[in-house]
């Protein structure tokens, strides 16, 4: 069945659970290994996607850290995810081409949030070109899964496309034939050969933890809130194995 773009029930989350971002990123900050990380011997290029209404600045200090570890990376191309969700995956995708042309070798694609949703599909299309996706907090088995005001946001963004402003997905994505490909792709299993990793986290205070349990990736459990996934300690040690292993796989 499709996943309905507007919902009328909101998640039962804990919205305070957000207020943990600053120690979040205090720890991280001070965390020798993120700081300094070992330079990988064979590192995978890494494509970046980020979330509601975040642009590429978002996952500047993980853009950072991947390039200290020795990865081609590359952002998504995005000002503010609120796109319709096929565009968006044709413009990732360009962004993609280039990367793995550059690098002569497949990516490994990081999304966080709903940028973990455009990453699945484009890792879907493209086993070519991805060895491995890694979701952020991705709520891919029900995207509006999410709390009320994070609802109420996209609302309104809905209905500002639904009004023709350009760059906003519309109600029209719920069920219409713009994102009809892309809803079925988000449901859809992905290949074997493809290493996908969902980390979730319990205390999320802005989705659901339970619609992040993509049945095709691997789950990882972090404490973490939503917002600070990308600046938490744990998820970048979960990021460093899947990047060693992708490089260990590529060098064998």
């Amino acid at each position: 069945m499709p996943v309905p773009l507007v919902s009328r029930q909101a998640a039962d989350v804990r919205l305070r659970g957000e207020l943990r971002y600053g120690l979040e990123l205090a720890r991280l900050s001070a965390d020798r290994e993120f700081l300094f990380p070992r330079r990988a011997a064979n590192p995978p290029p890494v494509l970046l996607v980020p979330g509601f209404m975040a642009g590429d600045q978002s996952l500047a200090l993980l853009w950072g850290w991947l390039r200290r570890r020795g990865s081609r990376t590359a952002a998504a191309g995005i000002r503010l995810n609120v796109d319709c969700g096929e565009r968006a995956v044709r413009a990732i995708e360009r962004r993609l081409c280039r990367l793995v042309e550059g690098s002569a070798r497949p990516a490994v694609i990081v999304g966080q949030s709903r940028g973990g949703e455009l990453a699945r599909v484009v890792a879907l299309r493209n086993p070519q070109l991805v060895s491995a996706v890694v979701m952020l907090g991705s709520p891919v088995l029900s995207p509006l899964s999410v709390g009320r005001p994070v609802l109420r946001a996209v609302r309104s963004v809905a209905r500002l496309g639904d009004i023709g402003l350009p760059g906003m997905f519309s109600t029209e994505c719920a069920g219409g034939e713009c994102c009809a490909r892309f809803r079925e792709d988000l449901e859809a299993p992905l290949p074997a050969s493809l290493n996908a990793v969902s980390i979730y986290s319990r205390s999320d205070g802005i989705v659901a933890w339970q619609a992040c349990l993509d049945q095709w990736a691997r789950h990882v459990e972090v404490d973490s809130s939503h917002c600070g996934m990308s600046v938490n300690r744990d998820v970048y040690r979960v990021l460093r194995d899947v990047l060693d292993q992708e490089g260990e796989r590529w060098s064998g």
